[in-house]
């Protein structure tokens, strides 16, 4: 059984084919700036070394054709025909309230995805164009989607709505939704497996922390809070986006600036954040650099930065009674071992102890990072969001 999961966004398609026969990524690539310029397809070859192709890539159609002629290429490829791909898992950004699991895809999904277009207007379209492409492409070819958002709908209503008049809710579908759920799901379920412990009795939290970065609180298997919400702003400092804010301060801005609600949208989510905080990037590798040479600005935005995270973790552990274990995940969870550190330091009167032996300068790696005597495991998960996708793929069609 070979599965290609696609990730589509608007300029860009990410991918990997896997053989899940043998749970292998047989091959893996993106194409970025489609419809734009200088178009090209990054891969990793048979040898592990990157390979760029350039070619003018005019659309999300073409660039899927040029990801198929890649694999099937002699040069590059894996496989001799298109038919040997059994069947496309996509990532779908925003599922509403319509799904809680992932589907089969066919018209009557589509038309959903469509209606909760308005909740995420810059991905579910981009998401779509990925699905009409593979149609057209390889018609017949099973497709399924998997949403960021379902594994959130768990969430009781006191976790999700918001101090709005109910109306908003109602007539819009203003609540809390929650993102990175596929990534939420599969390192939860992972670290559990490594330690050897019921998946369904458990309090976790999941920090799935990078350019973009959510936590999420997972009790006895299923997802009870999380710290995005109608959008992926709400929450944590990202790379570009505010996280949280007081709304009246985003009205008084507006007043102040002549913005309308255009502007704002770019103001929190393309100029905030740790770029607009510290004034030099919204890679925390560069911030770390000049966090070394003593600038102040970023100094101060990695306190904010950590900070926030560390709030949320203490309100996951209170919602739900206790924390079993606390997950690190994401570009940022995965390899920046100060944070890790920053954050869970002090954090002893929840039987919360960190090992900075193993911590300290551990990147990359599945890994146990608290001392024996921690209450709360501690342990970083690589996530796989391509794999969660490809497994329920797979499961869905052996129904």
């Amino acid at each position: 059984m070979k599965i290609l999961v696609l990730n589509c966004g608007s300029s860009s398609i990410k991918y990997k084919l896997f053989d899940m026969s043998s749970e292998e990524v047989m091959a893996q690539g993106g194409i970025e700036k489609i419809g734009l310029p200088g178009a090209f397809l990054k891969l990793t070859d048979k040898d592990g070394k990157k390979v760029v192709l350039e070619k003018d890539i005019p659309g999300h159609q073409e660039g899927i054709e040029f990801i198929l002629s890649v694999l099937t290429d002699k040069t590059y490829g894996c496989i001799k025909e298109y038919n040997e791909i059994n069947a496309i898992g996509h990532r779908v950004v925003h599922g509403g309230e319509q799904f809680a699991s992932s589907v089969r895809i066919d018209k009557e999904v589509i038309n959903k995805i469509i209606e909760c277009s308005d909740l995420a207007p810059l991905h579910n379209p981009a998401n779509l164009k990925g699905i009409y492409a593979m149609e057209a492409l390889l018609p017949g070819v099973p497709q399924i989607a998997v949403f960021d958002t379902a594994f959130h709908q768990t969430m009781p209503s006191k976790a999700y709505m918001y101090g709005l008049p109910y109306e908003m809710y109602t007539k819009y579908g203003v609540r809390r939704y929650g993102f990175h759920g596929t990534s939420h799901r599969y390192v939860s379920k992972r670290a559990c497996d490594i330690l050897g412990v019921p998946y369904e009795s458990q309090k976790i939290i999941t920090a799935h922390v990078g350019n973009g970065g959510s936590i999420a609180a997972v009790l006895n298997g299923k997802c009870i809070d999380t710290s995005m919400g109608l959008t992926p702003v709400e929450g944590l400092l990202m790379g570009t986006r505010c996280g949280d804010v007081d709304a009246g301060a985003l009205s008084f801005i507006m007043d102040k600036e002549g913005m309308d609600g255009a502007g704002l949208s770019t103001l929190i989510n393309k100029k905030s954040g740790v770029a607009g905080l510290s004034g030099i990037s919204s890679d925390m590798r560069e911030i770390e650099t000049a966090v070394a040479a003593g600038n102040e600005r970023a100094i101060m935005t990695l306190d904010v930065y950590n900070y926030r995270i560390k709030k949320y973790i203490g309100a996951y552990a209170a919602a739900m009674g206790g924390c079993d274990i606390l997950v690190w995940t994401g570009g940022v969870g995965e390899n920046q071992w100060a944070t890790r550190r920053v954050v869970c330091e002090n954090m002893e009167y929840m039987g919360m102890k960190i090992d900075k032996e193993k911590n300290d300068g551990m990147r990359g790696e599945e890994m146990v990072i608290s001392t024996p005597g921690s209450k709360v495991t501690i342990i970083v998960v690589p996530t796989d969001e391509e794999y969660m996708i490809a497994s329920d793929t797979m499961e869905i069609l052996s129904k």
